[in-house]
């Protein structure tokens, strides 16, 4: 077996394009003769322009691949396929005549009698009942608020299609969704790849990228495209199912993918085709209302009484929460919307359980509170003394007095660079925003948000407060209970039923971080865990005094990706393609027919004359060639 092909430098392409004669542009009296593909050793036809570039050849990074449509078209191919859908799927009766051709996967091959053909359920076919639960899968997805789209509208379950989405849409499909709902329909021959590949974008799309993440990721798609080979038909495998070999070798050189892809390209073409208003002349309408923004954007940035563009708040501002450049880490200041918070009396035991656990979290306060919490007990006034005396500061002095029992209730806040809500609100809205997950000593702790409390303390101190209700989740030493599974897949499901801690139900809001819940496909009231990532934080490493090299620990923190799955690779041959749990699909055999027909054989090079033709010019352009009558 040979090995893997070696990417070649500038040097190398110049070389090769000096083995053929290039292309002279322009009109030319004779036609040009057919090159004998037989003879050449490479894929050039001509030099690109580029190359006349005096720095070309040596840039690392000659061609930029872009992310955003690889991973659409994937999904897009992906998802066409599985739910047959007409005009994107990859499996059809040429496909398979393709199969035939070949003479490769023979129970895959057409079946054809008595006037009918079939075509035999493959690996990845998927029933009218798997198709129903994909559909339905995708039709109860709720994602954070400004995460996605409202997929569900492009959903048809009874007729078992999807169309519609954006680009944006099929990459939270191809690294969220897909890999939570193959694993209940499909074998787990094809399951494997198709998580491995869901993993690899998704690895590939973080913000933060390590070297030795990349390595793996050169490593491992390789094998994984290899494996989905085995699996889906050859027609499947076009050139974007190739691009994502090269995408990881490129990552290395160009740094994170998020800042080379065309999301924000393509948001920007939006905004330019929103000041067309004369569709005769869009040209101009662009120019005027790309002038007229920017003057407006000026003119903006004097009026700062005046409400616009510049300094208009954010839509998710009215709960903002910030914690003290200074002071206890638990004390922080929460902007309240009036019509978005209310008063309530807290009760004695709660106010106590609430204090307990804010005194247990505060990192400040721990060296003196195992040693005097006794005689504080005994002796009320003690603090009094020591404040007087000035052994303490004011938020320590703050935090011994209390709160006060009326907390002030609210709806929603924004902290950790997420939006959070309660459960209560969102019962009518198509987003979530109520799941929280709490990192613990060897397990994460998951549950959702019913109350958003504010507590006031003395010299105008706050501490937020999450008031929750947690599922069932077993102990570090453990990872399955009757409320909590994790399978080979490293996917965590939770009983949304089960709860536990009822007498804990409180947190800081500064240690809450988002997760999402999905309805699994097959069990119900169970969801699988979906964990968030903020969209403006970036976990940046810290760096020792004097050092120029990132701690390990620091390192570990950065990991990206999600866990790995524990299952066993198996690399032996494919011996049976076909799903004998599934019936295949029948039609008319003249169908065949007229597939088989309309497959004209290309003509040989013999056939094409060499010698002069008067009776047309051929004009050659840059990479084109047109025939001109005259």
């Amino acid at each position: 077996m040979r090995g893997p092909p070696v990417a070649l430098n500038g040097d190398k392409v110049l070389k090769q394009y000096e083995s053929f004669e290039q292309v002279k542009f322009g009109m030319t009296s004779r036609k040009r003769k057919q090159r004998d593909e037989d003879t050449r050793w490479h894929n050039w036809r001509k030099k690109s322009i580029f190359f006349y570039l005096p720095y070309w050849e040596s840039l690392l990074i000659r061609h930029n691949l872009d992310v955003m449509h690889t991973e659409k078209n994937i999904c897009e191919s992906l998802l066409g396929t599985l739910l047959d859908l007409t005009g994107k799927s990859k499996d059809s009766e040429k496909a398979r005549l393709d199969l035939q051709e070949l003479g490769i996967r023979k129970d895959q091959h057409l079946l054809v009698h008595i006037g009918k053909y079939t075509l035999p359920a493959a690996l990845y076919t998927l029933s009218p009942s798997q198709k129903e639960i994909l559909c339905r899968f995708l039709q109860h997805v709720k994602m954070p608020d400004g995460y996605a789209s409202n997929i569900r509208r492009c959903v048809d379950e009874n007729g078992w299609k999807v169309s519609g989405l954006k680009s944006h849409d099929y990459h939270v499909l191809l690294q969220k969704f897909l890999p939570l709902v193959v694993r209940h329909i499909l074998p787990e021959d094809v399951v494997i790849p198709l998580i491995e590949l869901s993993r690899f974008f998704n690895e590939l799309c973080s913000k933060e990228l390590e070297v030795t993440e990349i390595e793996k990721l050169c490593n491992s798609i390789g094998e994984t495209l290899c494996r989905l080979e085995m699996i889906f038909p050859p027609s499947f495998f076009d050139i974007m199912m190739h691009l994502p070999v090269h995408i990881a070798s490129k990552a290395r050189i160009g740094g994170p993918v998020c800042y080379r892809w065309m999301y924000p390209i393509e948001r920007y073409l939006c905004t330019l085709k929103g000041y067309v208003r004369n569709k005769a002349c869009p040209e101009g309408s662009i120019a005027k209302g790309y002038i007229s923004e920017e003057c407006l954007t000026f003119y903006a940035r004097f009026f700062e009484d005046v409400s616009t563009k510049v300094n208009r708040p954010e839509r998710q501002e009215n709960s903002q929460v910030s914690a003290p450049p200074t002071g206890l880490s638990i004390f922080g200041s929460m902007q309240y919307s009036k019509n978005k918070f209310h008063i309530e009396t807290a009760s004695y035991s709660d106010l106590h359980r609430m204090r307990h656990y804010i005194i247990s979290k505060c990192d400040e306060a721990m060296p003196w509170v195992n040693e005097h919490m006794e005689k504080l007990k005994k002796n009320p006034i003690g603090m009094n003394i020591l404040h007087a005396d000035g052994k303490t500061d004011e938020d320590v002095y703050s935090l011994s007095r209390g709160p006060d029992h009326r907390v002030h209730v609210a709806n929603r806040c924004s902290i950790n660079g997420f939006l959070f809500r309660t459960t209560n609100v969102e019962k009518n809205l198509t987003t979530q925003n109520s799941g929280v997950v709490v990192q613990g000593e060897g397990m994460d702790w998951y549950g959702v948000i019913k109350k958003i409390i504010a507590l006031d303390f003395p010299n105008n101190k706050e501490v937020l407060l999450f008031e929750c209700d947690w599922f069932d989740v077993p102990g570090a030493t453990t990872n399955k209970s009757r409320g909590y599974s994790k399978d080979q897949y490293a996917i965590i499901d939770i009983d949304t039923t089960r709860f536990r801690f009822k007498d804990e139900p409180y947190i800081l809001a500064s240690q809450a971080q988002q997760v999402c819940y999905v309805k699994c496909a097959k069990k119900n009231n169970w969801c699988s865990v979906l964990r968030m990532k903020p969209r403006n934080l970036f976990a940046m490493p810290e760096r020792e005094d004097g050092d120029n090299n990132v701690d390990h620990a620091d390192v570990d923190s950065l990991v990206v990706g999600v866990e790995q799955m524990n299952v066993q690779h198996r690399h032996d041959d494919f011996t049976n393609w076909r799903r004998s749990d599934i019936e295949g699909i029948s039609g008319d055999a003249t169908v065949i027919e007229e597939v088989r027909a309309a497959s004209m054989p290309e003509p040989d090079d013999d056939d094409i004359p060499d010698e002069d033709d008067e009776s047309n010019d051929t004009y050659i352009a840059d990479g084109l060639q047109d025939t001109m009558y005259v």
